[in-house]
């Protein structure tokens, strides 16, 4: 498997411990946050991945530092893989939530919000939307692994 790979696979065990066992006892905001951020981790694994595999399809030579230039390049080479674009447009947008100036609502509770100010309009993140976010990554990690596979079974052939 890729190393990137591997490393989302790290990042997504932290996420499930983060959301089933520290969220489930300390319900702060502060730990939806730190969800967030696992998330943003996870897809960065999961976008060097994909990149390594444009490369080794010979799609492209560039390996861009910047994150925004690499989603860029990665719609530019997958723009109708309807997948990959959702996944890459939910990346940015945890990115914006990542950087946004937040206030909190119902701390130690069981609706414990961050709610994050994206140019002036309210985005809220709460447990039940993580467990969404978290089953899309696990989706989207799933299907890149099948997309490298397939193709080296084709390729094997």
């Amino acid at each position: 498997m890729n190393e990137n790979l591997e490393d989302a696979v790290g990042e997504m065990k932290r996420i499930d411990h983060l959301i089933f066992v520290s969220l489930k006892y300390s319900r702060t905001v502060d730990v939806v946050k730190s969800v967030v951020l696992r998330l943003i981790s996870a897809y960065d694994f999961m976008i060097l991945a994909l990149l390594d595999y444009a490369k080794e399809k010979k799609m492209t030579d560039e390996s861009p530092n910047v994150p925004a230039l690499r989603c860029e390049l990665l719609l530019k080479h997958f723009a109708d893989d309807e997948v990959i674009n959702k996944n890459l447009e939910f990346y940015a947008l945890m990115r914006r939530v990542s950087r946004a100036e937040y206030t909190r609502r119902e701390e130690y509770r069981r609706h414990v919000t961050l709610i994050a100010d994206l140019d002036g309009n309210s985005f809220e993140v709460d447990i039940d939307k993580l467990n969404i976010y978290f089953d899309d990554t696990k989706s989207f990690f799933k299907y890149i692994k099948e997309l490298m596979n397939d193709d080296k079974r084709m390729n094997d052939e």
